[in-house]
């Protein structure tokens, strides 16, 4: 009998890890970037204002997320840079406000890691990319009583893909990305 009550329960889910959503704690999380410049340094920055949400069971696996980041938001701790970047020869911020991310799957890899594929939206185009991701841990949080996770996502990008910036001898064309999120379990 105890069998038969277990494989229903199987079949039909009943043991089905329960998915919620968590929000991003932005006071701890950062998405940052890397370009090479001039073929001999690495330049990096991050976007001040975004916003993350994701749905995930308690353990964080097989998460889903919804990703917006405002261009206007640049940061490379250079004002001039930074006003370049965000004019019509890079971003074009006042048309296109606004780099997308839609999860479309999650492959677990490790007993941590995980890979995260979706279709990242910038510069009015829109293509598939696939980050690489780890869960740094989950812990119940002594204030809250709610569980927060940690998490960090890479990947490499070509802007040129994006329409972002032209061919140019002093920029290089791929941009690595390192995402790290606290995100909170609503």
């Amino acid at each position: 009998m105890k069998k038969r009550i277990i494989a229903f329960a199987l079949m039909t889910g009943l043991f089905a890890t329960a998915q919620s959503t968590w929000k991003l704690d932005k006071s701890h999380s950062k998405v940052g970037f890397a370009i090479t410049h001039l073929m001999i340094s690495e330049v990096e920055g991050h976007f001040s204002d975004f916003d993350i949400m994701a749905t995930a069971s308690d353990t964080f696996g097989d998460a889903e997320f919804t990703v917006d980041i405002k261009t206007t938001s640049i940061n490379t701790d250079n004002e001039r840079r930074d006003n370049h970047l965000r004019s019509a020869d890079f971003f074009d911020a006042e048309k296109y406000p606004s780099i997308t991310f839609q999860s479309t799957g999650y492959e677990k890899t490790g007993d941590k890691t995980f890979k995260l594929t979706g279709d990242l939206t910038m510069h009015g185009v829109t293509k598939p990319i696939t980050l690489e991701g780890k869960v740094n841990g989950v812990i119940t949080d002594q204030r809250s009583q709610k569980l927060k996770a940690g998490l960090k996502l890479t990947g490499t990008i070509n802007r040129l893909d994006f329409g972002v910036g032209g061919e140019t001898a002093s920029l290089g064309n791929e941009v690595e990305l390192t995402i790290n999120l606290e995100m909170a379990q609503q």
